[in-house]
């Protein structure tokens, strides 16, 4: 598109296929034309940010922000469209991954649990668990939501120190190691009974791939709606937030960590209201009276036009007494005085009331 920020694509062809490998956050895409002698192949690397995704639809009726487009040969054709409305995604030509990412925490699992192991005591493992998750030097494919659910299902505190948290887990894999009475498939089975922080870097977003393969012909808003119901933590009501030092939102429940941010309080997410019943508008009405009306002037529904039926009720049945004062009272005073003058007219009212009613 006209506004899009990445480099323009030197393929062409009639015909071709599109297939795609996925490595952490990012996305590796191979423009294959049908005839090899038509072009050669062409591969992009996609990375998302906040807001990236792929959208196939109508030709005719393309999203707004879709910044890259491939037209399918259907009629009438449609299109597959990199959508961005942040703009904090991008690509770049070539087949490269970015080089200060490790290895992916899904289809590289193994190398993902040693790289982290293996690098503890890196400067990066002193500052919380919860920043130490969005390193993808050694997390990659971890991002905002995810570790807060990670966290949330381990009970972690989100401030808890990184290395803290992973050199107990690797004394743990240490003593299973020596023991010779865990075989392999006994090894397995305590892994799932019991995961522990990395391997739930794998099964947490194992289980998002997995519902989005199963709602892939769903609407959008099925889709989303099954995600928000799947969430336990992230922006789930009842959750208490904080900001990292990186300026992200951590969600998490109960006590933060011993190194949480000083001068920050938890913001607590509000929980849902329940849904009231529908009333009948007539009986919502709060009913008005004259000392409602003295306190606020403003406390009728439509005042014109009940000023107007009042005088109408006047005039087919006659003056009423204290309709007039009733009236007056209404009138708001141009401006208010001072908490003792007030207090003193409140009294002095009260008295020339008192009077009047005696001479009646």
């Amino acid at each position: 598109s006209a506004v899009g920020r990445g480099p323009e694509v030197p393929f062409r062809s009639e015909a071709y296929r599109i297939s795609a490998l996925a490595r952490g956050k990012e996305l590796r895409l191979t423009l294959s034309a049908l005839d090899p002698a038509a072009a050669p192949p062409q591969d992009l690397v996609f990375r998302f940010g906040m807001s990236g995704s792929f959208r196939l639809c109508p030709a005719a009726e393309l999203p707004r922000h879709a910044h890259l487009r491939f037209l399918t040969r259907e009629s009438p054709p449609r299109a597959l469209c990199f959508v961005d409305a942040r703009r904090f995604g991008s690509w770049r030509l070539g087949d490269a991954w970015q080089q200060d990412r490790g290895p992916c925490v899904v289809s590289e699992y193994q190398a993902f649990r040693e790289n982290v192991l293996r690098n503890l005591d890196d400067k990066a493992f002193d500052k919380p668990v919860c920043e130490a998750l969005l390193n993808q030097k050694y997390f990659n494919g971890i991002g905002n939501y995810l570790r807060a659910e990670i966290l949330h299902r381990l009970k972690i505190p989100p401030f808890e120190k990184a290395r803290t948290v992973l050199e107990a887990l690797k004394d743990q894999e240490e003593k299973r190691k020596k023991d010779p009475s865990l075989t392999l498939s006994k090894k397995v089975k305590l892994m799932q009974k019991n995961p522990d922080l990395l391997e739930l870097c794998r099964t947490v977003p194992m289980e998002v791939i997995t519902a989005e393969k199963q709602l892939l012909d769903s609407e959008y808003s099925i889709n989303y709606a099954t995600f928000k119901n799947w969430l336990q933590c992230y922006m789930v009501p009842g959750m208490n937030s904080l900001r990292d030092r990186s300026g992200r939102t951590i969600w998490f429940d109960g006590e933060p960590g011993p190194m949480a941010p000083t001068g920050q309080k938890p913001q607590k997410m509000p929980r849902k209201k329940h849904a009231q019943l529908k009333a009948d508008p007539e009986a919502l009405t709060p009913k008005v009276t004259p000392r409602t009306l003295k306190r606020c002037p403003r406390a009728t529904v439509n005042p014109q036009k009940s000023d107007e039926k009042e005088e109408g009720e006047e005039e087919a049945d006659g003056p009423r007494k204290g309709r007039a004062r009733r009236r007056r009272k209404v009138t708001p005073a141009p401006a208010l005085p001072e908490p003792e003058v007030l207090l003193n007219a409140r009294r002095s009212h009260r008295l020339s009331a008192r009077r009047g009613r005696g001479e009646a």
